[in-house]
This record gives C-alpha cells, structure tokens and sequence, in this order.
C-alpha cells in the first residue's frame, strides 16, 4: 500500500510517500495548474492514503482524489504542528511530518462533512456575505442623513423614513452618492431574497433542523448552520465537548493551583458562534428560563458577557436536543427536573 504525506498549498503541493510493500520512499513537488498533480494520483497501480493538514482552496483536490479511489484524511493543523519538537520548518519537513504520523498512527484526523452538506453550507456564507454589504450600504445612508440633521435610526427604513431620505436636499456629488447606494441596496435587496427562500425550505426538508426551530429564537439559518457545522452530533459524548467545539469556553492559564480564566477561545466555527450570539439574544426574550438566567447573570457581570454565556446555553441545549430527538417544550422540563436536587425518603 501507499502512504503519501502532502504538504499541500493552492498552487502546488510538496508530496513523500512510502510503498509499505517494498520499503520505497521517495518525495516530490507537484504542480497543480499544469496537471502534474492530477497525473500523478491517476497514475498510482493502487488506491493510496493520503493525508494532508485541514486548509482552503482545496475541494477540487479532495474531490479528484476521492474520486479517483483514493483515501483522503484532513488532519488538525494545530495537532500537526505542535507534534514537531523542531523549531525547522519547511515544505519538505512538513510532508515528512505528515507521513510519519501516518505511519505511527498519529494522525490527528478530523471530521468532514460531506460534498451536499459544504454545499448548503455555501448558501449560508454566501447569504451571509450580501446581507453584510448590505449593512454597510445601509449605514453609509444613515450617515447621509445623520450630515443633513434627520436621526431616525432604524424607523429610516420606514416608508416615512424613506421619503425623508430622498427628499434631503443635498450638492451634487453627495445626491450621486444618495442614488448609487440606494440602487445598491435595492438591487441587494432583490439578491437575497431568493436566499432567504431556500434557506427556509431546506430547513423545512431537514428533519434535524426542523426540530432545531421549536426553540424560541432559533429560525432556518441558525438550525442549519447548527446541523450542518456538527454534523453526527453522537462524536460528541457531552455538551461541553459542542461549547469547546465552537470556541464557547474561556481561555484557561492555570498552574500553581491558581487558576486563570481568560476570553472565550474562539476556536471554532467563527459563523455558527455568531449566530449562535445573535439568536441567544432573541432566546432570552422569548424564553422564561434562559431570559431568568441571563438577567441574573446581568447583575454581576457585562452583558457581553451574559450573552456569550446565552450562547453557550443555547448550543448546549440544542445538542441535546438533536442528541435526545426532543423538541423545545420537552427539553427544557428535563433541564428543570435534572436541577431538583434528590430528598431523603428518611
């Protein structure tokens, strides 16, 4: 069998692999544009493994390989990385490393979702990106208004409001402005639409989504970003295991018995832990045991803090609520008879 270590970057890749049958090991740099990579994997007598550190820009790569027959593992980069001991870092090193730790069974292997989920995840990015421009557009226009003395904040976006907005007398170039971004926002507008609809019926044909939504606060992106980013939620035996997954717990430098908590570690999922916030906040208004908690949470730390914190609860709750296959109401009576304590019969 093969064992191939790739170093793999989005022009090229330094490969060393090993024929475990006759001892050969052999290293090569493979160029991806001119076809040379792709010649090289269809030219293999057998499928091979291969493993390489997780990146971007490289679908078509883990495509054509699989395709192809071949065994793809994506590693932690973090992982890979702390496993050499040597401050000697380049291409070839790196491919060594990769094929050593296979070879040791080392690897620090991690999941993958498959090619529909990364496609619907696409959505969500993709719908993601336009409704920020559009917030920027939005607020280069407040800012118009806000120059000529009209502060409406979000009542601007009123039919009143827009009136308003473009009947301000303003000079030429600033009237240019007015009109370029309005057609932007307008345009926008029309693009994210469509967006918004097919979000909403994938989440309505996803039975996991579709049970994710019966909690308050929770709509068809925040349940599918949650499906799609932790896919098998059975890898994940508790839920702190999902809060350290998303980046949710603090950042910890204890020693010498004291202990030292920090911010939240950000590792994770950069998305699903943003939505996760903004939907927490929707959570505590309209659910009474979250809204109970983090009020009371309020009163001895920030609310940036608090809302972090709601966050948390919500993805711990909405593991559990895939892992048990229990809607909202269910659930949170769970979570309330688990906190009676248990009394004597004596």
């Amino acid at each position: 069998m093969l064992i191939i270590g790739c170093d793999y970057h989005p022009s090229w890749q330094q490969v060393c692999w090993l024929d475990t049958e006759t001892g050969e090991t052999q290293e090569r740099k493979l160029e991806h544009e001119s076809g040379e990579a792709e010649r090289f994997y269809r030219g293999l007598q057998a499928p091979a493994l291969v493993g390489m550190e997780a990146t971007g820009n490289c679908q078509w790569f883990v495509e054509m390989a699989t395709s192809l027959g071949h065994e793809l593992w994506i590693g932690d980069a973090a992982k890979i990385r702390a496993s050499e001991v040597r401050q000697q870092k380049h291409d070839r090193r790196d491919a060594a490393l990769l094929l050593k730790l296979l070879l040791e069974r080392r690897f620090p292997r991690i999941w993958t979702p498959s090619s529909e989920a990364k496609d619907l995840r696409q959505l969500l990015l993709h719908r993601h990106k336009l409704v920020r421009i559009r917030a920027q557009v939005k607020n280069e226009l407040q800012h118009l208004a806000m120059n000529q003395g009209v502060t409406r904040k979000g009542k601007l976006w009123s039919k009143a409001g827009e009136t308003v907005l473009r009947e301000l007398p303003l000079r030429p170039w600033a009237s240019r402005r007015r009109e370029d971004l309005l057609k932007v926002r307008a345009l926008l507008d029309e693009q994210i639409a469509p967006l918004d609809q097919a979000v909403a019926a994938a989440a309505l044909e996803d039975e996991k989504a579709r049970l994710l939504m019966t909690q308050p606060g929770v709509g068809p992106i925040t349940s599918m970003a949650f499906v799609l980013t932790l896919g098998d939620v059975s890898r994940f035996q508790r839920g702190k295991q999902v809060a350290s997954y998303l980046g949710l717990i603090p950042r910890e430098y204890s020693s010498g018995g004291k202990q030292r908590l920090g911010s939240i570690s950000k590792q994770g999922n950069w998305f699903l832990r943003m939505l996760l916030v903004e939907a927490a906040q929707t959570a505590v208004r309209r659910d009474p045991q979250m809204r109970n908690e983090y009020l009371h949470r309020c009163q001895r730390k920030a609310k940036g803090v608090a809302k972090v914190a709601a966050a948390r609860k919500l993805a711990i709750r909405l593991y559990w609520m895939l892992r048990t296959n229990t809607a909202y109401p269910e659930v949170v009576r769970v979570e309330s008879s688990s906190r009676v304590p248990l009394v004597s019969a004596s």
